[in-house]
């Protein structure tokens, strides 16, 4: 059992078992749980009026039950939404590196995102004094594609001492990289987006490196032997370059419209 219900807390209401999608609550005199289907998703626990229910994973972690209005948004649609326009990737970042604090604040968004199958998997890692040693090792395994893409062949050539380019081909002026490693590459790709949003928030900014990724797509194994810490099981879905922005924008640029179709 997974669950811990108080009794005497408990009014049989009913609203635990109508969004437990797994039915594993009955309701009697009080509420129960039926067996060990619970993936402890917390829907139960999230809904009961009278805070009843509880999970034991949770035991200890008190402190980050927080009651709140759900008829009340902290951000309404056109704030949100405004916020979404502004966004635009950076890459020209100040001399100035983030500090640990900072990185934690950005993460407690991450701590909040949705799971596949709520496995909650996701890992990251900080890259700052190793990341020039991480990316000799990504370039050591996609430099097999440099002739197919000649920005893996001028960040060779960078490496190597021998390019003419002010800035680093794949981080420009980056000098700090957020990892992010899942088993599930949506639970991934949507903890790193929520941090990233944060990033914007707290005035920071970075963009996404496509490159970097293609040394997990290449030779996974090898590029595992940089993070022996890290389950092998996971991938790396999201290269996030960060950083203090050194330019800001002032305008929005339009998109290409949106194709959606309701069938």
């Amino acid at each position: 059992m997974k669950l811990m219900i108080d009794a005497e807390e408990c009014i049989a209401c009913g609203q635990c078992k109508s969004v437990c999608i797994r039915d594993n609550i009955e309701i009697d005199e009080v509420a129960y749980e039926t067996g060990s289907n619970c993936f402890e998703c917390g829907h139960c626990m999230a809904i009961c009026p009278t805070g009843a229910i509880t999970l034991k994973i949770f035991k200890g972690h008190e402190n980050r039950i927080e009651d709140y209005n759900p008829k009340e948004l902290p951000v309404n649609y056109n704030e949100l939404l405004q916020f979404l326009k502004q966004r635009r990737s950076i890459r020209w970042f100040k001399n100035r590196k983030i500090d640990k604090d900072t990185f934690n604040k950005l993460f407690e968004g991450a701590y909040y995102s949705p799971s596949a199958q709520n496995e909650q998997d996701v890992e990251f890692v900080v890259l700052d004094r190793k990341l020039n040693d991480f990316m000799k090792h990504v370039y050591d395994i996609i430099r097999v594609e440099e002739e197919e893409f000649f920005r893996i062949k001028e960040f060779g050539d960078y490496i190597k001492g021998n390019s003419t380019k002010e800035h680093h081909p794949l981080l420009w002026t980056g000098q700090q990289l957020i990892l992010t490693f899942s088993t599930d590459k949506t639970s991934a790709v949507i903890a790193n987006t929520r941090l990233e949003l944060l990033a914007y928030a707290l005035g920071l900014g970075g963009f996404y490196s496509l490159f970097i990724l293609k040394a997990d797509e290449i030779n996974h194994e090898k590029l595992m032997e940089f993070f022996p810490q890290i389950d092998k099981n996971k991938h790396i879905y999201s290269a996030f370059i960060i950083g203090y922005p050194k330019k800001r924008f002032r305008r929005t640029i339009p998109h290409n419209e949106i194709n959606v179709q309701y069938m």
